[in-house]
């Protein structure tokens, strides 16, 4: 683990050397709080940025076998601990975000936001897509863990995706090959998605707009949509609601140094200002053992999270 004031070694110039054609960017020690919806936690060691899902498939095989992974999107249901994230951390931008109508399917990039993807249908005239406007996220993120909301869930929409792996090959994957259950699919995680393909049926775009509506008032209404949070915590443990364990534990508005249960939905965890990763983390882990002690449930993280503690 690296110290609390030093940086992770810089491993960008030998990256340059190995990516000669890359046309994305490479940062060392990149901060990735600015970049999670938590706007907390320490940095990349290496943040890379391919322009597109070529770029991304030219520079996976060429990276060293050894160097660790991994990707972000949005940065929402995301925890980067306080003492960054060592090898590389793959950020899926502006060249991932595409989203275009064909016919009655939508095409979009893995860094395109979910609630984009929901209205571009909605303008299309397509049902079955509005569930999107209520996951905080981009779509690698759903088609990674089977995103759900409102009713509707990714395996119910998706047609296929397609998905780049560390030897640069590109996988076409079908929904049944995803290996989709709650919140969770199958897929390799060396496997990154860049692309879904997604199938509605047709319908009135102003019964749709109305149903989008009725999605985000209620979103406003029950979550804390404008604070730093990161989306929902915990997994619903089979039969039962994570946000009502939690609230009969007594953990409702529940406070650790700068980071505290939501007090309008309690399976949201809130920065309220300068919390560390930790605190936020550590937050996480007191709920889960109060919901533990008064009724035998162990939750499980909803929210990944990535990176090494800080020490000290």
């Amino acid at each position: 683990m690296m110290d609390s004031a030093a940086a992770f070694p810089d491993l960008v110039p030998d990256l340059r050397a190995r990516l000669p054609d890359l046309r994305g960017r490479l940062t060392a020690n990149a901060p990735l709080a600015p970049l999670i919806w938590f706007r907390a936690g320490g940095p990349a060691q290496v943040l890379l940025e391919p322009a597109d899902a070529d770029d991304l498939a030219y520079a996976l095989p060429l990276l060293p076998p050894d160097l660790p992974l991994c990707v972000i999107g949005l940065g929402s249901n995301l925890i980067v601990r306080d003492g960054g994230v060592p090898g590389v951390v793959v950020r899926l931008g502006k060249g991932f975000a595409q989203i275009a109508v064909e016919g009655p399917r939508i095409r979009a990039g893995a860094g395109a936001a979910d609630v984009k993807v929901a209205r571009v249908a909605a303008d299309a005239g397509l049902r079955g897509l509005s569930f999107l406007r209520g996951i905080p996220g981009a779509v690698g993120g759903a088609l990674r863990m089977n995103g759900g909301a409102y009713g509707g869930e990714v395996k119910d929409a998706l047609v296929s995706c397609r998905a780049v792996g560390r030897d640069g090959r590109i996988h076409e994957i079908t929904t049944d090959g995803m290996g989709f259950t709650y919140r969770h699919c199958a897929v390799p995680d060396e496997l990154i998605f860049t692309e879904a393909l997604f199938e509605g049926t047709p319908g009135d775009p102003v019964d749709i707009a109305a149903e989008m509506a009725r999605i985000t008032a209620a979103r406003e209404a029950t979550q804390p949509v404008k604070s730093r949070t990161g989306g929902s915590t915990f997994k619903n443990p089979e039969g039962g609601k994570a946000w009502q364990l939690v609230d009969a534990a007594g953990c409702r508005g529940l406070v650790m140094g700068r980071a505290q249960v939501s007090e309008l939905h309690t399976n949201f965890l809130i920065n309220l200002g300068g919390a560390t990763a930790a605190e936020i983390e550590g937050l996480g882990e007191e709920v889960r053992r109060r919901v533990r002690e008064t009724s035998g449930v162990e939750l499980q993280w909803e929210i990944k999270r990535i990176g090494l503690p800080l020490t000290v």
